[in-house]
């Protein structure tokens, strides 16, 4: 009788990386959002936890929010960047006002409000606190059910496996697979609110992200399909001249994209630096990523050029003097902050990275911006 060989293991273990399992684009797709939670209640009792940038408290779209029951809106600031305390506090409150664990977390908002809801998600189910999981995969049980809904384009933080969240030591994400949104809704109406300047940072993250992924160590057939889609788009809405909704489409879609290029590989030297911008001094995180990316045209030439084109064509002028202030500690504590993210750094430089980069090359990019 004859038997089969054994299979053979692969020699190279490839990542299998989550995707957001469902997700609706369109003008007004946020009208669906009843139809899409419902089936998801488990009980009246079990509520669904709907957190918002306060920017829309008391607008046409608080209105549309679908709450039924004992549902409960939180908004939140925008302001400043998500942080664990933060999480841990929202996790408590949810905790002590419903004796029954809700059906879902759902989050509105920008990256900020996007990131917050994926991590509570996490936390409602995983024990505290948020920051013993700003890492990789170390989450063990999955989140409750989570739902994302932009309001602005670009960080990627509604297709990403990554909460970023600044902690107590360091700003890092809680990068795992249970992180991803289990629904997104991209209703590209919900952005016609965003002030010109938020508009442009954000957008750059998404541009940023592109060209760290295109010209990364990490990059892939897979992720460069993504990269190069998203930085296409990012051309065509910052250096064209799109009518607004047209625009506002395809941002939306370069931001999908450009989230699902670094899911695949990763970002770089102006996301590790502004790390540390963000971590010493709250900047958000698209005008920081900004801020460091004007400085690294001997990474990035084209990128570099790029940008300041789209800069100039849509008159933004970024602040300047933001470290003149800083003592020579704060600006090491930045450097230190940076060259803790080492994924970004050998995607960026090679394994060898180290050998490229230090804490003077830093300090001397700081000091500039």
């Amino acid at each position: 009788m004859q038997t089969k060989a054994p299979m053979q293991r692969p020699k190279t273990s490839y990542k299998n990386f989550p995707m957001v399992p469902r997700v609706v684009y369109g003008r007004g797709s946020f009208g669906q959002l009843t139809d899409i939670l419902l089936p998801k209640r488990r009980n009246a009792e079990a509520p669904f936890i709907f957190l918002v940038d306060d920017f829309f408290e008391g607008s046409a779209l608080e209105q549309r929010i679908p709450w039924l029951f004992n549902d409960q809106i939180i908004f939140i600031s925008a302001d400043e960047e998500p942080k664990t305390q933060q999480v841990d506090a929202l996790v408590k409150k949810i905790k002590n006002d419903f004796e029954e664990m809700p059906s879902g977390i759902v989050g509105i908002g920008g990256g900020t409000l996007l990131d917050l809801a994926k991590a509570v998600a996490i936390m409602m189910n995983n024990p505290g606190p948020s920051s013993n999981y700003q890492g990789w995969d170390l989450v063990k049980k999955p989140a409750l059910y989570h739902v994302g809904i932009p309001t602005i384009s670009g960080t990627g933080a509604e297709v990403s496996r990554t909460a970023v969240l600044l902690g107590p030591e360091k700003k890092l994400g809680i990068n795992s697979d249970y992180t991803t949104y289990d629904q997104v809704v991209l209703d590209s109406d919900l952005l016609s609110t965003v002030p010109k300047e938020q508009w442009f940072y954000t957008g750059m993250d998404c541009f940023i992200h592109c060209v760290e992924s295109l010209n990364g160590t990490y990059l892939n057939a897979f992720s460069q399909s993504y990269g190069e889609k998203a930085l296409s788009l990012c051309k065509e809405v910052f250096l064209g001249d799109l009518p607004q909704k047209e625009s506002e489409d395809k941002l939306m879609m370069a931001s999908w994209h450009g989230g699902m290029s670094i899911a695949y590989s990763q970002v770089g030297i102006a996301h590790a630096m502004s790390y540390g911008l963000s971590y010493l001094l709250g900047t958000k995180h698209g005008i920081g990523n900004c801020l460091v990316f004007q400085h690294l045209d001997r990474y990035y030439p084209r990128g570099v050029e790029l940008f300041n084109k789209m800069k100039e064509k849509h008159g933004i002028q970024l602040p300047k003097n933001v470290c003149a202030d800083l003592t020579s500690s704060d600006l090491e504590l930045m450097a230190q902050i940076s060259l803790s993210m080492e994924p970004l750094w050998e995607n960026a430089l090679g394994r060898d990275w180290k050998k490229h980069i230090d804490m003077d090359g830093l300090l001397s990019i700081y000091q500039r911006i």
